[in-house]
């Protein structure tokens, strides 16, 4: 077999599997793509890695419609990226989500990568918000001796310093304020024995610290009443 046929084999599989998959949910629910196709409700969100060694809904045992998910390289928060901004937008704002995650994982590469003196070229703006991490945590992590229990728990704090991110989002603090959702939690997942590991992230505490320089609880500001030049 050529490497196109094999590609091109290998690539029918997944519709195979995928014709075998919906027999079988509709063995067990004859409704469920009604179902699924009604709308979704789901009461969480799930900022994680992208690694495919780690899936969301699998892990948390939840199906198909409760998690919203989002995933990135090192499940990272960073406020100018867009595309998470939105997803916690839309989470919050539409779909009103109970609860947000930002699930690592040990072994993640991206965090070792960060932990690389190298140049990794288009990955190195990306790295930058890891290795800031490290930064903002330095005393603490070059007192660790041995080099794999530094990196789990660069691992540990980079998920919560991303929880701090999703706290200081407009969305969160006004959602809060208003609703008493979301909570936001910090978890790691061990690929050696299938385990989350709850960090026990204080989002209230949290939450009151980072007001203190990042309050956008109160909503947009409005401009006094002829103070404004009304042409810009």
């Amino acid at each position: 077999m050529s490497s196109r046929d094999h590609l091109d084999a290998s690539h029918e599989r997944i519709f195979e599997n995928n014709r075998k998959w919906v027999a079988s949910m509709r063995e067990n629910d004859a409704e469920y793509f009604t179902k699924l196709a009604s709308g979704q409700i789901p009461d969480y969100l799930y900022i994680g890695c992208a690694d495919s060694r780690v899936p969301a809904n699998e892990i948390m045992g939840l199906g198909a419609g409760e998690v919203f998910t989002t995933r990135n390289i090192a499940n990272l928060v960073p406020n100018t990226d867009l595309s998470v901004m939105s997803v916690i937008n839309y989470a919050v704002r539409h779909l009103h989500v109970k609860h947000i995650v930002v699930c690592g994982h040990y072994g993640c590469g991206g965090v070792k990568a960060a932990m690389t003196p190298a140049d990794m070229g288009l990955l190195n703006p990306w790295l930058r918000n890891i290795r800031d991490v490290y930064r903002l945590h330095e005393e603490e992590l070059d007192k660790i001796e041995g080099e794999e229990d530094r990196y789990k728990r660069l691992v540990e704090l980079n998920v919560v310093e991303q929880c701090r991110n999703v706290i200081k989002t407009a969305a969160v603090q006004q959602s809060y304020e208003s609703k008493g959702y979301p909570i936001v939690h910090g978890w790691v997942f061990d690929l050696n024995d299938g385990l989350l590991k709850d960090l026990k992230v204080d989002f209230e505490s949290m939450l009151k610290s980072i007001k203190k320089l990042y309050n956008l609880s109160a909503g947009p500001s409005q401009p006094s009443s002829g103070s404004e030049d009304p042409s810009i």
